[in-house]
């Protein structure tokens, strides 16, 4: 399985450049493609989703032409999108039934068997005569997984698909999600770089319509070793060592004080000690680094 996207440009009458000359490949397993809000990633997905077209480029799939045959994409495609809406007063099981029956699965037999094994693999056999629109933001996650894998995807797109579940939910979601990208080619957008340390063999950093790091999270950070620092210091010398030093991140440390971690080649000051690279410094880098070119 290989999605291949080439040069992939979109604009919106505003002007805004959503996808700018883009171009990726990613195969089989989880790729996550990281990013801050409005770094085009909910573009980029829609469009290989073929919900929209871009301006110019290509993107094929396992030898589908995909804008021009859009069509032979959603076959096999599943896809779940940032906000996922439910008919109301609709139980689980019945709801999956429409959607099977919308599929093609013209066999009710066949579609019970489905719905069964959809509903096991996301753990909401127990919940199946639920009535979805009852079910917590976790849920409602969980059966999007479950309808988008009614016709055996082997592309599924998942859009910011943890935002604003809890700790247990998120866990949740996440398990079934790597289950699934077992087998399929799974594209994971998110801007939350634990989800992708987690669970993408492979990943992408986006933001300005771009890719600006394609790489695996294991790797990303093996580049980093031996290059990352971090201090204590009080509140108010964070603007003074932002100006002196390359300043990663920071955080809470007490009342008056914060860590600072920062990317140097040899250790900056005799405060400062060695710290293991993590995934997080990789992606502060990469946004640093590409809001520094944008203001020159």
């Amino acid at each position: 399985m290989q999605l291949i996207i080439s040069n992939l440009t979109k604009a919106y009458p505003n002007g805004v450049k959503a996808v700018d000359g883009l171009s990726l490949e990613a195969g089989a397993g989880m790729f996550g493609l990281l990013g801050p809000n409005g770094a085009g990633k909910s573009t980029l997905m829609r469009t290989i989703a073929t919900l929209q077209n871009p301006d110019s480029g290509s993107i094929t799939f396992n030898g589908i032409d995909v804008l021009n045959n859009p069509m032979a994409l959603r076959r096999i495609l599943g896809y779940l999108p940032q906000e996922f809406g439910v008919y109301p007063n609709v139980s689980a099981e019945n709801l999956l039934d429409y959607f099977a029956t919308l599929k093609g699965v013209a066999s009710r037999a066949a579609r019970r068997k489905l719905i069964e094994e959809v509903l096991e693999i996301t753990n909401l056999y127990e919940v199946r005569k639920k009535q979805v629109d009852s079910y917590s933001g976790g849920m409602k996650q969980r059966f999007g997984i479950a309808q988008l894998l009614l016709n055996n995807p082997q592309l599924i797109i998942v859009d910011e698909p943890t935002a604003g579940l809890d700790p247990a939910e998120r866990k949740r979601f996440l398990n079934i999600l790597r289950e699934v990208g077992a087998r399929n080619t799974v594209i994971f957008s998110t801007h939350i770089v634990d989800d992708v340390k987690g669970l993408c063999n492979e990943m992408a950093i986006m933001n300005g319509g771009r890719i600006l790091q394609h790489t695996t999270p294991a790797a990303a950070t093996a580049a980093l070793q031996g290059q990352v620092w971090t201090s204590t210091a009080r509140r108010a010398a964070l603007e003074s060592m932002e100006a002196k030093y390359d300043v990663l991140s920071s955080s809470y440390h007490s009342n008056d004080a914060i860590n600072v971690r920062v990317q140097a080649a040899e250790r900056p000051s005799p405060d400062f000690t060695p710290a293991e690279p993590q995934l997080e410094d990789v992606y502060f880098m990469a946004l640093k680094k590409d809001n520094l070119n944008l203001n020159l």
